[in-house]
């Protein structure tokens, strides 16, 4: 397949288009070169520069696509009174669905998050919001509605993931280069690596279909939230090791 990757130059990004790039032909999606200073420029494909709150440049980044993961997130700060947010999570994504749409591409991830355990005791199936009410964390939850918007209305297959708290566990390294140590573990921990096979799983699979899945690699997740049908609908196992930072 021909994917497309927007927000491909992020932490998250890198480990989806390395992972991609694998068994399938990526062109890297990202604001400006800038984007790519951290980690130096990437080697393994194509990279394209695109403003996601730009329509037509969104257009362009998906001709000749087959598939298109959206990773691209608005890193803040989260201030109450910057339009960025709303450009950047609601309008981009919004440009990456009506543009997969128009171009007839079938095959779609969207990078949401929520939280693993929720703070009323709820078990989070696909149906249960995530309830907090930050700016970050309504975007997150507007992108999600859209998702399943554009689902209903024009039967658009897209694959929500929801992460928390990602990692690196290959590195013991948080974003931002910050060293994970034993005691760090929390419940809601996954490897960024776990997260970007299950891009490719939710982008191969034979009958694409609507679903919102919580990617969690500890093993008391599947106590909280539908981790259990992440794994039998993708077809995946966890591998990032988190144990040794209990």
């Amino acid at each position: 397949m021909n994917i497309a990757v927007f927000g491909a130059a992020g932490w998250l990004g890198r480990a989806i288009i390395e992972n991609l790039a694998a068994h399938h032909d990526v062109r890297a999606v990202d604001r400006n070169p800038d984007a790519w200073e951290e980690g130096g420029p990437w080697q393994g494909g194509e990279i394209v520069h695109a403003d996601i709150a730009d329509f037509d440049s969104v257009r362009s980044a998906m001709d000749e696509m087959d598939a298109v993961v959206h990773a691209a997130v608005y890193h803040g700060p989260y201030s109450e009174n910057d339009d960025q947010p709303f450009l950047v999570n609601l309008k981009g994504l919004w440009n990456t669905l009506e543009n997969a749409r128009a171009c007839g591409i079938r095959r779609i991830v969207h990078i949401g998050s929520c939280q693993v355990e929720h703070p009323d005791g709820i078990f989070f199936t696909a149906d249960v919001r995530r309830p907090d009410g930050s700016l970050y964390a309504v975007a997150k939850r507007l992108q999600e509605e859209m998702c399943r918007q554009f689902y209903d209305a024009f039967n658009l297959p897209i694959v929500v993931l929801r992460p928390s708290s990602i990692i690196d566990s290959r590195t013991d390294l948080l974003k931002g280069g910050v060293k994970l140590e034993s005691g760090s573990w929390n419940v809601g921990m996954v490897c960024r690596h776990d997260i970007a096979e299950a891009c490719r799983l939710a982008l191969e699979r034979t009958e694409p279909n609507f679903e919102v899945l919580h990617v969690a690699g500890s093993s008391e997740a599947s106590s909280y939230c539908n981790v259990e049908e992440t794994c039998e609908t993708l077809g995946m196992k966890f591998r990032g090791d988190l144990e040794k930072y209990r």
